[in-house]
């Protein structure tokens, strides 16, 4: 048996107090001294060293000690030291403790009683206890609560030993009486449990007994019935009718404890529809009451537990679950939405978007630090209730346009892109949704809002004004032009003056945002007033964005009047009108190019930038019909079948995510019908139906995956050892707990076996090692706790040590490393394009893999790597088709410890057949990195 201790104190074992130092300290009369020792020589036993020779001396001098401090030490020496000897006999200086702890189970005070009852109930040895059974009797009437919790407690551990029935045959009856007049919550809690694990019919005649009076008894009390009401019902299912009354009765109880375990134990025992509303209430109930977030996140939990199994009672819930959000917690807020956006319904929908608007217009008040994040959560939120229920999105567009200047920009993209798929998608909101753009497009600030809002502009202005709109809109976004001025020396009359000018040329930016020489600078800063300072809001957001360089943006803008005047075009009878706009616009791509080409910024415009730019100049030049089909109509119908990719893609998920049951052909099926229902009330009704409906579907039916198990079986030894050890690893989110198998196959007996284990890596050992005796060609289970931080590849090695009768020295037999696989930790997961785009810039540790593999098609290997690294490809299946000899793609998965991993796949085919390209991790931590890389290193080159 593995030796248990309650007391675990940090001890440094780098210089060991000698044994006779501790023995004089006990010997002589300072207590303070005394104390130190004995909590001295605790440390050095639970540090595994033995010094047996202080035990007389503590009989002797400690023994005798009215001090309860030193009392108390006494009992956790004598609760570490070895009782009996190598044939598992108690030893016979054991019998010297046995008056003492008589005395201090007949002591006046009442806390030597308390504690030394306590002890028993750590004591396994029967020739120890026997003796000691009339004292512990007799506590079952002391006066005083403290005494009489502690006995009922050490009565239920002895009467639990193996020969417990034989020491205190009629503890039952006893306990039961102790109950029946008890007036102590705590005692009386302590005497229904030991019925409950000892004589669980006595504790439920005495529950039925009392069923009147279960609202007056104590949490604690309440909380045993509840454990006492789940054990009954999971062995004899078809009484849980009468337990269930009384478990929605303790519903009604001040104690939230009580309630929320009431709440769990409903769920587990019934599926009846009035059990899970009642289940569900008393959540939403916690969810409002409790100001933790630790509680309001676990109970958050089980209501998706609840939408999982029975979502259509929960729709009813909807509106309780999102009063959640006036929570200032971020955390709370996601979870809430998430399980709101599962349960909207077309009942609901506007009553769940109202609420989200009303939220979205309290994260203007600017109080609260993570607003920003907050408005992006609930935009998304909107997002997907609008493209669930196209009919609410004209109730919300136009709020939500209200933030397309949002300073966070991360915010203000979910806006954008919102907006675009609703313009799409509801062709009734097209020209309030255009007016609204052009009206606030001057507010927009960042450059990818700027060129998804371009983009929008360039693909719906359809009408003649709206078009002519759009020109005057980007051109008074641009401001005047050219975009910069080059003063030469001596071109200028105000040049000359050497007060006002300075002749250096290096180009300086006007509060304007526009470039000139430092010439013009100086004299414009001297000519214009301050306030131009203060108009720089009123200057175009396009051209300060071009002015730093962003030539991208340029080329957007250059594409989105090409269209707007292609358009114009076919809307505008008149010719000049047509000629006069094509002129400003060609004009304007000019000027970009200028700009792009000149001295005056640090970086030159780009090649593509710029071979678009130009692209624009010559289409406005000469236009064809097929250059004019190809800009107006196809990428309008590319972004609708991107639409319907992404439409298609989550209808694949919801699919995947849904239950598939079946049942077996010679399952039985009860015909509700034709039960008898004499006796039953309506919520067992309800239950047997939901019963045969589970049955009938096959949802009680779960099948073992053995094969699964067999896999994580290692074998850690070789079979020519004398000890052969084998070990079944089970990874459960931060725990990794290994149940070793150990056979010894020689013909001896093996003394103070001992499996050592140390680890390498984020990993840490939850118990020291044990030592056991091993029979010959006998086995043993060993298990090791294991603790997990991070998803670092772990390593776990270490030995098993033994001795022989026969040789003195110790034999070591070490054991084949254990690697703790990262797939155990990472699980495939969703991420908006958005998301992974700005994850990807954020993350600081990248890892890159070299592609070297035998297999040859590209989708073939892509397939491979997300079957070896379980992650999700982004990618939509559409964007992979076809053979082009280049693959691109986007995995993603999270771990359960909420860390996110990033893969970009880029390969492409070489002339001899061979794959060749990189592929590139990035994650927030080294570890998922590293142990990601060396995943993917390692199965690459396999072809299954």
């Amino acid at each position: 048996m593995e030796k248990s201790c309650t007391l675990l104190v940090h001890f440094d074992k780098g210089t060991p107090t000698l044994a006779n130092d501790i023995k004089e300290a006990l010997e002589g009369n300072d207590v303070h001294a005394k104390v130190d020792a004995m909590k001295k020589a605790v440390m050095l036993l639970l540090n595994g060293e033995t010094i047996p020779q202080l035990f007389i001396t503590i009989v002797r001098y400690v023994l005798p000690s009215e001090d309860h401090t030193i009392q108390k030490l006494l009992l956790l020496y004598l609760e570490i030291i070895e009782k009996t000897d190598a044939r598992g006999r108690v030893m016979p200086e054991m019998i010297l403790i046995c008056q003492n702890l008589r005395n201090n189970l007949q002591h006046p005070n009442e806390y030597i009683r308390g504690v030394t009852l306590r002890f028993l109930c750590r004591l396994n040895e029967t020739e120890i206890i026997e003796p000691l059974i009339p004292s512990v009797l007799s506590n079952l009437e002391h006066r005083h609560p403290f005494v009489r919790r502690n006995a009922i407690l050490a009565v239920m551990s002895i009467y639990n030993l193996p020969q417990g029935d034989l020491l205190l045959a009629d503890a039952p009856e006893t306990i039961e009486k102790a109950l029946s007049t008890e007036q102590d919550p705590s005692a009386k809690r302590n005497a229904f449990l030991m019925l409950f694990t000892c004589a669980q019919d006595r504790a439920v005649n005495y529950l039925f007994t009392h069923i009147d009076r279960i609202s007056d008894w104590g949490e604690q009390l309440q909380m045993v019935v509840l454990e006492l009401i789940r054990k009954v019902c999971r062995t004899n299912r078809g009484e849980k009718g009468k337990y269930i009354k009384i478990i929605i009765s303790l519903l009604n109880m001040p104690s939230t404890a009580v309630i929320y375990e009431c709440a769990g134990t409903l769920v587990s025992l019934s599926s009846a529809p009035t059990a899970i509303r009642a289940a569900a209430n008393t959540y939403c109930q916690l969810l409002l009451s409790q100001s933790d977030n630790n509680v309001k996140l676990i109970v958050l939990d089980r209501l998706n537990e609840l939408k999982t199994s029975h979502r259509d009672l929960m729709v009813d819930m909807i509106m309780d679950v999102l009063r959640a959000l006036s929570s200032p917690n971020l955390d709370i807020r996601r979870k809430t939405t998430d399980i709101a956006l599962e349960l909207i319904t077309p009942k609901n929908i506007d009553e769940v978007v109202l609420t989200l608007k009303k939220e979205v217009v309290k994260t203007q008040s600017g109080e609260l630090e993570k607003n920003g994040e907050y408005r992006q959560m609930l935009v998304q939120a909107i997002h997907s209730c609008a493209i669930k229920f196209p009919e609410v999105a004209s109730t919300v567009v136009h709020l939500l346009m209200d933030f397309l200047g949002d300073s966070n920009v991360a915010s203000a993209m979910d806006v954008v892109v919102f907006v675009r798929e609703i313009i799409e998608t509801n062709a009734k909101l097209r020209v309030s949704i255009i007016t609204r753009l052009l009206d606030t497009f001057y507010q927009i600030r960042a450059a990818r809002v700027c060129s998804c809002a371009l983009w929008i502009i360039g693909e719906y202005c359809l009408s003649l004004s709206e078009v002519e709109s759009g020109i005057v809109t980007i051109e008074q976004c641009l401001g005047d032009l050219p975009f910069y001025t080059d003063i030469e020396e001596g071109d200028s009359t105000e040049a000359s003056k050497p007060s006002h000018t300075v002749s250096s040329r290096r180009p300086a930016i006007l509060a304007d945002g526009t470039y000139a020489t430092q010439s013009a600078a100086s004299e414009t800063a001297l000519s214009l007033p301050t306030i131009v300072q203060g108009s720089l809001a009123s200057t175009g957001n396009l051209r300060s964005l071009i002015l730093t360089g962003d030539f991208f943006l340029g080329a957007v803008v250059a594409c989105t009047l090409t269209k707007l005047i292609l358009r114009l075009e076919e809307v505008q009878p008149t010719k000049s009108e047509v000629n006069k706009a094509s002129i400003q616009a060609l004009l304007t791509l000019v000027s970009m190019l200028q700009l792009g080409e000149s001295s005056f910024l640090p970086h030159p415009i780009d090649n593509d930038s710029r071979d678009r730019i130009v692209l624009c100049i010559r289409l406005l030049c000469n236009t064809g019909d097929e250059i004019r089909k190809i800009w107006l109509q196809s990428c309008r119908q590319s972004f609708v079948k991107m639409l319907a990719d992404k439409q298609f893609r989550e209808t694949e998920e919801i699919k995947a995510k849904a239950q598939i049951s079946h049942a077996q052909p010679d399952d039985l099926i009860g015909f509700y019908h034709l039960k008898s229902r004499k006796g039953m009330s309506q919520l067992e009704l309800e239950d047997e139906v939901q019963d045969d409906l589970k049955r009938a579907t096959g949802e009680f039916t779960k099948d073992g995956d053995d094969a699964n198990k067999l896999n994580r079986i290692l074998q850690l030894t070789g079979f020519s050892d004398p000890v052969y050890a084998e070990a079944y690893v089970t990874v459960h989110h931060y725990d990794i707990v290994l149940d070793v198998t150990v056979i010894n196959r020689t013909k001896e007996t093996l003394q103070n076996l001992c499996l050592e284990l140390a680890t390498m890596g984020d990993l840490k050992l939850v118990e020291r090692p044990q030592n056991y005796t091993l029979a010959p060609e006998s086995s043993k289970q060993i298990r090791a706790n294991i603790k997990v931080s991070s998803t670092e590849t772990g390593v776990i090695f270490g030995n098993i040590v033994y001795e022989t009768s026969n040789v003195m020295e110790r034999t070591v037999v070490v054991l084949n490393d254990i690697h703790i696989d990262i797939m155990d930790y990472i699980s495939p997961a969703s991420c908006a394009d958005v998301a992974f785009r700005t994850k990807w810039a954020e993350f600081e540790w990248e890892n890159k893999v070299a592609v070297n593999t035998v297999i040859q098609d590209e989708k073939d290997f892509l397939n491979h790597i997300i079957k070896s690294t379980n992650m999700k490809c982004l990618t939509p299946p559409s964007a992979l088709e076809g053979e082009c000899g280049f693959l691109a793609a986007n995995l993603y998965a999270k771990s359960v410890f909420g860390e996110d991993a990033l893969v970009n796949f880029s390969i492409e085919k070489q002339a001899d057949g061979k794959l060749s390209g990189y592929i590139r991790i990035r994650s927030k931590t080294q570890g998922i990195a590293l142990s990601l890389g060396d995943k993917i290193t390692l199965k690459q080159k396999g072809g299954a």
